[in-house]
């Protein structure tokens, strides 16, 4: 079982940039995929972005391509998610998320952080 705690949520204004962060415990980090998945106010939880238990490969939803990237920090076991020209439409509670290394990159996720709010005001 993996621990996760996100951090680096807030209010921002749109055109505006956050970075999220994601510190896991508990078992082996390197061997899973890491995941952000969001969740809009009345609306279901969709997958952001996610990064291979290497780091060497990443896929992002392509309402994000271009403004968000993950990463990952091994040594100090944390993922992150920097997030720019952030917009009225990003407002969302973000999660982390752990699965598996070789399942798909939407799905198979097994442990989950409690989320922290990002609010991009317009």
């Amino acid at each position: 079982q993996v621990q996760l705690v996100e951090s680096g949520g807030g209010l921002v204004q749109a055109g505006g940039s956050l970075r999220l962060s994601c510190a896991a415990s508990g078992r082996t980090f390197g061997v899973y995929n890491m995941g952000w998945f969001r969740q809009p106010p009345g609306k279901e939880r969709e997958v952001v972005a996610a990064i291979t238990w290497s780091g060497d490969s990443t896929n992002y939803v392509d309402s994000v391509k271009g403004r968000f990237t993950i990463s990952r920090d091994r040594a100090s076991n944390r993922v992150y998610l920097q997030m720019d020209s952030l917009k009225a439409e990003d407002t969302a509670t973000y999660y982390c998320a752990a699965g598996p290394a070789g399942a798909p990159w939407q799905s198979g996720y097994h442990s989950w952080g409690q989320g922290t709010q990002v609010t991009v005001s317009s």
